[in-house]
């Protein structure tokens, strides 16, 4: 596949045609997707590695091995054939090319369907055009956003984890557990109801053990609300 008859000179990838430089983007990232998927797996697979030796295959030939290689793969695959097909048809180099290719490639979610990665992406995407927009002039500057976006975004989760924890992301929930060493848990949200965000929904009517000597209510009663 390393000939030049289909490389155009606005590409930038002088080593490769434009058809084995797609082809080598999705074999090399597919390849990643589906390691970085074995590795992850790889744990789960020695705890039943004496037990159950025939369940080792499944660390190479399951579904989301091949799912987030295809993601990966495709992505980049589409990213840059879609780049190199507007350099051909348009006969030059833009950064609008750079807008259609990321837009099409978002297809590629088809095959691994992860919120995360899509709100990430999303996140990017807005970050990146508003410094574009900075540079351009369009957009005001605002010294230390990135620290009040983080400040805010952090308040809103920590929001949640108290009073709406049924909102939030299951992974989350236990990250902030072991951040915390389970002192989220041990919150008297029932004493929260009142705001009507159903704070103690999930935590089974949890009092916790209170000091008599700091409590309006008595710890052994259940809390009344007029």
């Amino acid at each position: 596949l390393n000939y030049y008859s289909f490389w155009h000179r606005c590409c930038k990838h002088y080593e490769d045609n434009c058809i084995s430089y797609c082809i080598k983007g999705f074999i090399r990232m597919f390849s990643v997707g589906y390691l970085i998927q074995c590795c992850l797996r790889i744990p789960s697979a020695f705890r039943v590695m004496f037990t159950k030796p025939s369940r080792l295959l499944s660390l190479f030939y399951n579904k989301e091995n091949f799912q987030l290689g295809a993601f990966l793969g495709s992505f980049v695959s589409i990213y840059k054939g879609t780049s190199c097909f507007l350099r051909w048809v348009r006969n030059l180099d833009d950064e609008l090319h750079a807008l259609i290719a990321g837009f099409l490639a978002g297809i590629s979610m088809m095959f691994y369907k992860s919120t995360t990665i899509s709100m990430y992406l999303a996140s990017k995407l807005v970050e990146i055009m508003y410094f574009k927009g900075i540079e351009a002039g369009r957009c005001p500057y605002f010294p230390h956003a990135d620290s009040i976006i983080y400040a805010v975004s952090t308040a809103i989760c920590f929001h949640a984890a108290v009073m709406e924890v049924h909102n939030l992301r299951p992974s989350y929930w236990k990250f902030l557990l072991r951040l915390t060493k389970g002192r989220f848990m041990v919150m008297n949200r029932k004493a929260l109801d009142v705001f009507g965000s159903e704070a103690s929904k999930n935590f089974n009517n949890f009092i916790p053990k209170l000091d008599p000597r700091f409590t309006v209510v008595k710890p052994e009663l259940p809390i009344q609300f007029s």
